[in-house]
């Protein structure tokens, strides 16, 4: 883990590459050392529909919700989610700048009793791989 996943207004495909921005936030979880990079997920999705604010259609969003099971201190937490988010705010200054954009973040841990998990990916990751 983490699971990170991007909901936002489908408008701001038109101002910002959702591709790179979800290989930037894998490297960005990578490089917090929190977590290990086998189990990171980034996954975007557009919204079907939107209505912000006063109703202007030009008003964009993006939430980064983070999921992961429990075990990190509040620290490990605090800093991965300010160190994700700060790459996150990056990436987007040249759109925020321009746009009008709502960018948010909630980091949350998972019950392990209540989430099992199984996986492969571990056993198919060729050494050297591109992180």
């Amino acid at each position: 883990m983490p699971h990170i996943t991007l909901d936002y207004a489908p408008r701001l495909a038109e101002v910002v590459d959702i591709a790179a921005f979800c290989d930037l936030l894998r490297r960005a979880a990578i490089d917090t050392g929190a977590f290990p990079m086998p189990g990171i997920r980034v996954r975007s999705f557009a919204a079907d529909h939107v209505s912000m604010a006063d109703g202007n259609p030009d008003f964009m969003y993006i939430d980064i919700s983070v999921r992961l099971r429990a075990g990190r201190s509040m620290e490990q937490r605090q800093s991965a989610t300010q160190a994700i988010f700060a790459t996150a705010r990056g990436f987007l200054a040249p759109a925020l700048a321009k746009h009008p954009i709502a960018l948010s973040m909630e980091m949350r841990n998972i019950d392990p009793d209540l989430s099992p998990k199984y996986g492969t990916i571990r056993d198919h990751l060729e050494t050297g791989a591109p992180s």
